[in-house]
């Protein structure tokens, strides 16, 4: 698609091209409302994104990639992250991480900033509730790969966990009934919240096990203790449980503590995401790890390919990777 210059907003606006470029200088000084605001509308309706960098005239290229993550106190956040800087150091690309806290309109803010910043690509943790943005984007033939989630309708390939897979292998691992998992909220509808409580469900209907959605769970950490009482308060409480994630897994453990409760002989305890801790707690807790460097080495080489527009042998739209099982002392 041919790039929107200040001359195509200038005309758009039925402004001069000098008019524009004090609207994005921010010198209003001399400017009516209505001009900045037929300026604001031309620069929405065109999708101009201001030139803030220097960019190689040669390659057309900042060699910068702009990473957005959902949470970056995750576990799984920093190692991806690592990974990538890793993968893209190699070709010569460094990386402006941003953190959208689940926030859609933080996430929209980073993509707005990222964007003018001329970055090359980016790899996202998207919220789910920017999906026309993403396809205006991807219309646009912006490079963009998605990470740990993917958008339904959105024609953007997504590297993530076979969650399916992870709650198949937890179930499996369990050696006492009835099962519990916890969550983060689903006032998002972020897939691996949602993939994980349907591939529990899924766990136990492939086993002819009782599904009793008073053991399946989801909340704000915030909720975590009154959740927790409303498992351990059941006439069976669960002799086993999934935390769905290491801020889920940080507070069971403290709620367990708390109450008195033994590993493995109350409850047994098995978290997604390879928190390094795990191994040193007692008893230590077995764990779903993802597998990091061939993630971030698929998720890598698919922007790098869309970026030097490089065709792609086994281009797909979803790229799942099984989980690793270190089975430890929690479920013994």
């Amino acid at each position: 698609m041919k790039k929107t210059t200040i001359a195509d907003v200038a005309q758009y606006a039925n402004v001069s091209n000098s008019t524009v470029s004090q609207f994005l200088n921010k010198r209003y000084e001399y400017m009516s409302v209505e001009t900045r605001k037929k300026i604001e509308e031309a620069i929405e309706t065109l999708q101009y994104r201001p030139n803030l960098m220097a960019r190689s005239l040669k390659q057309k290229s900042t060699f910068t990639i702009g990473i957005i993550v959902a949470n970056i106190i995750h576990d799984f956040s920093t190692k991806i992250i690592n990974a990538l800087e890793a993968e893209f150091d190699k070709e010569g690309f460094h990386m402006i991480v941003c953190n959208s806290a689940d926030n859609p309109k933080k996430e929209k803010k980073h993509i707005e900033t990222l964007l003018e910043k001329q970055v090359d690509g980016l790899i996202v943790f998207p919220t789910g509730e920017n999906k026309n943005l993403y396809i205006r984007l991807h219309q646009q033939a912006m490079p963009i790969v998605f990470i740990d989630r993917f958008i339904e309708g959105v024609d953007i390939p997504a590297v993530l966990l076979d969650n399916f897979s992870a709650m198949d292998m937890a179930v499996e691992t369990f050696q006492k009934q009835p099962l519990a998992i916890i969550t983060t909220s689903l006032a998002l509808p972020i897939t691996p919240r949602v993939e994980r409580l349907e591939g529990f469900r899924q766990a136990l209907r492939n086993r002819n096990l009782l599904i009793d959605e008073r053991y399946i769970k989801n909340g704000e950490p915030a909720e975590m203790t009154e959740i927790f009482n409303q498992l351990f308060t059941l006439e069976q409480p669960p002799k086993g449980i999934i935390a769905a994630n290491d801020r889920i897994f940080q507070e069971l453990m403290l709620y367990i503590k708390k109450r008195n409760l033994h590993v493995p002989n109350n409850v047994q305890v098995i978290a997604v995401d390879d928190v390094p801790y795990a191994n040193f707690l007692t008893p230590s807790i077995t764990t779903l790890k993802q597998p990091i460097l061939p993630m971030a080495q698929k998720a890598a080489s698919l922007l790098l390919a869309k970026i030097k527009k490089e065709p792609l042998a086994d281009e797909q739209k979803l790229y799942r990777f099984k989980p690793i099982l270190i089975q430890r002392d929690s479920t013994n």
